[in-house]
């Protein structure tokens, strides 16, 4: 087994430990199992429709029916319940009606497949413009052979909307079906009478689980309807445990785990009960729905321990707790507040007070930024500099020297602030000081425009070497302060 498999199966063990706390037994001891998928049968060949569809005739609906209506006439209050309330009669058979309401549905889900396959010769394409399976059967009991009276019918007015009956109508003067015998017309006669009746019945136990409900869990009651307050009670085992049991486990009272092996999971819903498909929180938007279960769940259980002491008989807790859940949903479901832009305000505060005094000043000064230096950090765009040194590529003077006459000016000099220079930097001032001519920006040569004539006081015009004076200058250096230079003249001393 590789790890892959031997952690899925952890995973699954795991999730088979958890799911024993996640859905607790019902009242007779029974776990909730997996509801199967019903399969689909084919009722075409039933002799009857009392062969499928047995709970009308069973003596169980009989008997909660007839106590139903016995209790019915009766008026109870909240303070007749004394100690636990599973104890109380009319509390079991609230219970047993709330089941008998699921075998309901189920029995009408039977006698509308029965319906279909036997209506299906006549009007086969009925099913798909009528959905909805009471009005199908209502719908099938009204036209019945004769598909003439959809046009003007009252009857069918009531049941269907106008669109529907007009497609319905001209759906049925082109229909393939044939007629049906009198023994089909009757079976189907019969089946839609027993539908129609049990569905009354299903109304008459909701009419009276919601008016019982109210002095058994009246607060209960108010925030999730007395219908399915009566559900969660049942499946929990009744109030009392149901005080005991925590929010997170009430909210999956009713869960319907189903095992689709090779289908998709994506459309199921796990973890919702009953509470979860209640009209409370299904009024919301569906990305809402899961945060307001676990909040309904949470309010019901403080609900249902205000109810199993019998306490605030006349719902003010539930209506508080209710009112508490609806201002909630409010605030949900409010939009975002509406940004506003802000100018900036206007700055309050002042001038920053500096450190000041001489000593200070004639730092700042001293330390400035000289006239000269900003001149050598300025530069001037697409135009190749004057390296200052030739062993140091790159270095130049920028737009010093280059304003005016071609000759650098010196600058102004604060003698207070003695700024200094660097000796390196007057002995290149000196040099361009000393040159004739234009200068070149290649290695400090004399450019082909750099001419040989000078103005003299004395002749005007002369010829003069423009290098002259610096080979001049290097002859000396040379001469008197090269390291190789001997003495010139040395006198003899005279011998005594």
């Amino acid at each position: 087994m590789s790890l892959a498999d031997e952690l899925l199966a952890d995973l699954e063990e795991a999730g088979d430990e958890g799911e024993d706390g996640l859905y607790p037994e019902g009242e007779e001891g029974e776990r909730l199992e997996d509801i199967p998928e019903e399969m689909e049968v084919d009722y075409s060949k039933a002799e009857s429709v009392a062969s499928i569809a047995k709970l009308r005739n069973s003596k169980q609906f009989s008997e909660i029916m007839d106590k139903i209506s016995a209790y019915s006439g009766k008026q109870r209050k909240n303070s007749e319940v004394s100690g636990p309330v599973e104890a109380d009669p009319e509390y079991r058979l609230i219970v047993a009606a709330n089941n008998l309401t699921v075998e309901i549905d189920n029995e009408l889900n039977i006698i509308h497949k029965f319906t279909r396959d036997k209506y299906s010769k006549r009007f086969p394409e009925l099913e798909s413009l009528v959905p909805d399976s009471l009005d199908y059967i209502r719908t099938v009991k009204e036209l019945g052979n004769n598909l003439e009276k959809c046009k003007n019918n009252e009857t069918l007015q009531q049941i269907l909307t106008n669109a529907t009956i007009m497609v319905v109508s001209v759906t049925a003067s082109t229909t393939q079906g044939s007629q049906l015998s009198d023994d089909e017309l009757k079976q189907l006669e019969e089946a839609c009478d027993m539908a129609l009746e049990l569905n009354q019945s299903k109304h008459r136990i909701y009419e009276y689980v919601e008016s019982r409900m109210s002095f058994i869990a009246p607060n209960l009651s108010i925030i999730v309807g007395a219908s399915t307050a009566a559900k969660i009670m049942g499946i929990a085992g009744g109030l009392t445990n149901l005080s005991k049991m925590p929010a997170c486990n009430l909210m999956l009272l009713g869960a319907q785990r189903r095992t689709l092996s090779g289908f998709s999971m994506t459309s199921l819903l796990p973890h919702t009960g009953y509470i979860y498909h209640c009209d409370v929180v299904q009024s919301l938007p569906p990305d809402l729905r899961r945060k307001a279960a676990r909040l309904v769940a949470a309010k019901c259980t403080l609900a249902s321990r205000v109810d199993s002491f019998h306490e605030s008989s006349d719902g003010k807790v539930g209506y508080d707790l209710k009112e508490e859940i609806e201002r909630k949903f409010d605030k949900w479901q409010e939009p975002p507040p509406v940004k506003q832009v802000k100018p900036l305000p206007a700055p309050l505060d002042g001038q920053r007070k500096k450190r000041g005094g001489r000593r200070y000043r004639k730092m700042k000064e001293r330390l400035g930024l000289t006239e000269i230096r900003k001149h050598a950090n300025r530069m001037t765009f697409a135009e190749i500099e004057d390296d200052a040194y030739q062993e140091d590529l790159g270095f130049s003077l920028g737009q010093l020297g280059k304003s005016g006459s071609g000759r650098v000016r010196q600058a102004q000099v604060n003698e207070a602030t003695k700024a200094r220079i660097s000796k390196s930097l007057q002995r290149t001032l000196q040099k361009q000081s000393m040159t004739y001519g234009g200068k070149s920006t290649v290695r400090d040569r004399s450019s082909g425009t750099s001419s040989s004539v000078a103005f003299t006081p004395l002749q005007g015009l002369e010829i003069v070497n423009p290098q002259a004076a610096e080979k001049k200058v290097a002859e000396a250096n040379q001469k008197y302060f090269s390291n190789m230079a001997e003495f010139l003249k040395v006198k003899k001393e005279s011998k005594m």
